[in-house]
């Protein structure tokens, strides 16, 4: 996704302006363009100063069928002049490309939301691949929303019409018509997409011609059109920030940066090694554009030759690291076992996605919690860091970088689908005021080398080979403690299980902190991972009228933080909502003997801030929590917006 960049001074960050937000959502067929055209629609959201959030949201096909309801792409972004956290409960907005995109999204918007249709994509062969009787557009089924019917395939042909296209090429131009509507709507500046544009198409200056006018076609229609109803044009404050350089992330991007700079801190150069997989995928492009940093990228030819080519990298003294998701982990199994025997450090992003097997490729889900803290043939313990949001994934990976290192091990880093693909804000740090970690290879000191030797943290030596002095044996086979000579003996293998599970137990980790509320009392939700954002306003809101309940989020999976068992066991009740079936629930109840409550969701979808709302006032004592369609509550083992157009509905709320 294109990328912004802005400094916020001193003056903009004094500012407070009105807090408001709107939450627009595109939709479309997946060959219409919805990715680009919300990622081009952050990055002048970007550069506009708001705050942002977004979720895109698309199907596994790498074209599915034109016209259909799985093969519908939608591009959701929540920005405003307050904190955004998520991207949204309910669309103020829905830009419908086609009856597909209106059919499976409509049932989303809010009440008296708005929406857009290209009534030009609404003949009677698309309203039957929709599963339409009627044309909703006429039939007054959208009644309790509003309504603005435009043949934008119409007039984007109109638009480009001297450029001489065909006209399926001129139809791909009105994304770009759409994109241009949308800015007019919001007051947004087109001179970085018209920039974007000649960029992308600078060998077909046409095609880059034919986009721009489509565009400034889209923005003239807002302008000149004499529309009544809801079509208005609405300005949104810049949102309160620190003054510095902030820029656009992904995941993705982030999670790729922090590797890097974890790398620098470390003095290390970087080996990464990986396989194509959705949605890790992303982080292997991101590295490799990365090389002027002493990093070298390697696509292997299948998951096992990726980890391999990581682990002999860390072997060779530079820092290992690979990626993939859950089906890709499931194959690394092995290798990560090796990486725990050799000790050796390795660091594993985990991008989960709804699993078993091939399962949701482009959904997101939580459901590789065991598998990253159990899942590996003997006892292997592992230390497990999850990131919260697209601009955390930064210094969870520098964490993740730090203890590989400093303990000699392998670490998993857990992020999802969401995290990977969604944008947001991110403050570029000051570098220096990281700590570096350096690392000291072990040297010959005439005493003879022992490669299972132990420091204080039980960290064994890091030997590049080559090295004189330093031959040893490595591999597989369990190790004598000290000489790393082969040893099957009973005694041996207990102290060396006993060792590296000790190692791993007693990683210093920082205390847990409390997120909002205070130590004790009647309620605490915990979460993890991309859960934040819709716990922490859930929790935010609920604190707001009264209720006593808090929030807290672990970063540190394994080991946890030393204070957390005290902490969850000042609160009168526990729940933990995830995308799984309730895994952090039950290591919870495992570690520390709490009786945690789960809130399950296994959809495919993120969390809503509603369902959070419901089920915390269902456990202080009031309702049952009610379902959004898209939520699956499991069972327990045994063992907001107000009506009104959109002008009315853009009042100050945080988001």
């Amino acid at each position: 996704m294109a990328t912004a960049a802005h400094e916020v001074t001193p003056a903009e960050a004094s500012a407070h302006p009105n807090p408001e937000s709107v939450v627009v959502r595109f939709a479309g067929d997946s060959g219409d363009g919805m990715q680009l055209t919300g990622g081009q629609f952050t990055l002048s959201t970007a550069l506009a100063g708001n705050d942002l959030a977004t979720f895109p949201d698309f199907p596994a096909e790498i074209r599915a069928p034109q016209g259909t309801l799985f093969g519908v792409s939608a591009f959701q972004i929540n920005f405003g002049s307050t904190d955004i956290e998520t991207a949204g409960d309910e669309p103020d907005v829905l830009i419908a490309m086609n009856p597909a995109g209106l059919k499976v999204n409509v049932d989303a918007l809010r009440p008296g939301g708005l929406i857009i249709a290209d009534e030009g994509e609404f003949n009677a062969r698309n309203l039957a691949k929709a599963k339409y009787d009627s044309n909703p557009l006429l039939d007054d089924s959208l009644g309790k929303w509003q309504l603005i019917s435009l043949n934008i395939s119409q007039l984007t042909l109109d638009a480009v019409k001297p450029f001489g296209l065909g006209n399926k090429e001129a139809l791909r131009c009105k994304n770009m018509w759409t994109l241009g509507l949308a800015l007019w709507m919001f007051d947004r500046d087109r001179a970085p997409i018209v920039d974007w544009l000649k960029t992308k198409f600078a060998k077909m200056p046409t095609l880059a011609e034919a986009n721009i006018a489509a565009l400034n076609a889209g923005h003239a229609y807002g302008e000149t059109a004499e529309l009544a109803g809801p079509l208005k044009q609405h300005q949104i404050g810049v949102a309160p920030a620190e003054a510095g350089l902030w820029r656009t992330v992904t995941g993705a991007d982030s999670i790729s940066l922090g590797l890097v700079a974890g790398a620098q801190l470390a003095g290390l150069r970087m080996f990464f090694g990986g396989y194509p997989i959705t949605p890790a995928s992303a982080i292997l492009h991101s590295l490799s554009r990365l090389k002027e940093f002493g990093v070298t990228t390697f696509q292997a030819e299948d998951e096992i030759a990726a980890i391999g080519s990581a682990i002999g990298a860390s072997y060779a003294g530079q820092l290992g690291v690979t990626s993939s998701s859950g089906p890709g982990i499931a194959l690394k199994g092995e290798a990560m076992g090796l990486a725990i025997m050799t000790e050796l450090p390795l660091v594993i992003v985990n991008s989960q996605r709804g699993g078993p097997s091939t399962g949701l490729p482009t959904k997101t889900e939580q459901s590789d919690l065991y598998q990253a803290v159990y899942g590996r043939n003997g006892d292997a313990p592992m230390p497990v860091i999850a990131a919260r949001s697209a601009a955390d994934c930064f210094d969870v990976a520098i964490e993740a970088v730090r203890i590989a290192t400093q303990y000699m091990t392998p670490v998993m880093v857990l992020t999802d689908g969401y995290i990977a693909n969604a944008a947001e804000p991110w403050k570029v740090p000051d570098f220096s005021s990281y700590q570096p970690f350096p690392v000291t290879f072990a040297q010959d000191t005439g005493e003879g080398f022992q490669p299972y030797s132990r420091d204080t943290k039980l960290a064994r030596p890091w030997a590049k080979p080559g090295t004189p002095g330093l031959l040893h044996r490595i591999g597989g086979i369990e190790k004598k403690q000290g000489t790393g000579n082969i040893d099957y003996s009973p005694g041996n293998h207990q102290e060396m299980t006993d060792t590296r599970t000790a190692k791993v137990a007693n990683i210093v980790v920082p205390d847990q902190e409390i997120e909002l509320g205070e130590a004790g009392g009647k309620l605490v939700v915990v979460g993890w991972g991309s859960t934040f954002g819709p716990i922490h306003q859930a929790v935010r809101r609920a604190r707001k009228r009264g209720q006593d309940v808090s929030h807290i989020h672990i970063r540190h999976i394994w080991p946890m933080p030393k204070n957390l068992a005290v902490l969850l066991r000042s609160y009168e009740s526990i729940l933990v909502p995830e995308m799984n079936t309730g895994q952090l629930k039950t290591v919870l109840r495992d570690q520390f003997l709490v009786d945690a409550k789960p809130l399950n969701k296994v959809s495919g979808q993120p969390f809503r801030i509603s369902e959070i709302e419901a089920a915390i006032d269902a456990a202080l004592g009031g309702a049952t929590p009610r379902l959004a369609p898209d939520r699956q509550q499991l069972p327990e083992p045994h063992s907001g917006h107000d009506d009104g157009t959109l002008s009315d509905h853009l009042s100050p709320q945080s988001a």
